[in-house]
């Protein structure tokens, strides 16, 4: 099984377009990028988690494989403006020989997103399966164990997946994605103790005012040690929304004031705010050390491929 992050950026991706603030010039100076995010397990059938405007992109570098099901986190336009592009795979096939493509949302989900792309149902293009938190479903080889989780009124559909796998071994592997989110309403027992957790850290800093309901690296931490991963957590959704030290760029509307940064053990400065991506893994790998937090986190990045 693996597991490959085919993005993991925020809503309009990084560098945003004409950004001149710090962390958008650091990144197009080293020549770094975060696509919208997205995720694919490829086992016998390849399941990709989210189908945002960069899916043609971000599948072109992987091997032309039809995947095997879709689950759409929630209906938000970097999450699902790219069903669109499943198209092609009925376009390739010879006539008749195409199966839709089974797609797993919620009821809330669906109701925005069929205003769009329903044709692709009446096209055979995809299967919409409703899902429900808390309902265990089968796609192929993958069990998944949908969840609710709080992203604000203007995402009501908004889901978690756990996502699990027995390998030809006998052992079953487990993944967490929490995708876009502020809080969990609930925590159900399937949700303790995954093999791996794939979390949103949209911000260093939890921010004063959380408008967009999202969730930082140091609210992060408080999910980390409730959900207990058993092996590794890898972070996703990274974002510039951070206001770094004397950046004019901070005026910005995308720019939020910290409520409380976080700072090592006795100074009065906080920690730095990440840049890139060297940055962001010193940086959390520091606030760890500095916590005596014995967790295994590592900041994801475009292409990142792990074999579970």
């Amino acid at each position: 099984m693996e597991l490959v992050f085919l993005g993991t950026g925020a809503a309009w991706g990084l560098p945003e377009l004409h950004c001149p603030c710090r962390i958008c010039e650091e990144m197009r100076r080293k020549g770094e990028h975060r696509t919208r995010t997205a995720l694919l397990l490829k086992s016998t059938s390849p399941l990709l988690i989210d189908c945002g405007p960069d899916i043609r992109e971000q599948l072109s570098l992987q091997p032309a494989e039809v995947p095997g099901g879709v689950l759409i986190t929630h209906e938000h336009g970097d999450h699902y403006l790219g069903l669109d592009e499943l198209f092609v795979y009925k376009r390739l096939m010879p006539r008749g020989a195409f199966e839709p493509i089974p797609v797993y949302l919620s009821a809330q989900s669906w109701e925005v997103i069929s205003k769009r792309f329903d044709y692709l149902e009446d096209m055979g293009v995809i299967k919409v399966v409703l899902v429900e938190p808390g309902r265990w479903f089968t796609q192929k080889e993958w069990r998944i164990f949908p969840f609710k989780t709080d992203h604000g009124s203007f995402a009501a559909g908004s889901l978690g997946f756990l996502v699990t796998c027995r390998e030809a071994s006998g052992n079953e592997v487990s993944m967490l994605y929490t995708s876009d989110f502020m809080d969990l309403p609930a925590l159900p027992e399937e949700l303790f103790r995954p093999d791996y957790l794939v979390i949103q850290s949209f911000w260093l800093n939890e921010p004063r005012e959380n408008r967009p309901r999202h969730m930082s690296f140091q609210r992060a931490l408080e999910f980390i040690a409730r959900l207990a991963p058993r092996k590794e957590t890898f972070l996703v959704h990274m974002g510039d929304a951070d206001m770094v030290p004397g950046d004019p760029a901070n005026n910005m509307l995308k720019k939020y004031r910290p409520l409380d940064p976080m700072k090592p053990p006795g100074a009065h400065t906080p920690y730095p705010i990440p840049l890139n991506q060297d940055q962001w893994q010193k940086t959390v790998n520091r606030i760890l050390e500095d916590r005596g937090l014995n967790y295994n986190v590592t900041v994801a990045y475009d292409g990142l491929t792990v074999v579970f």
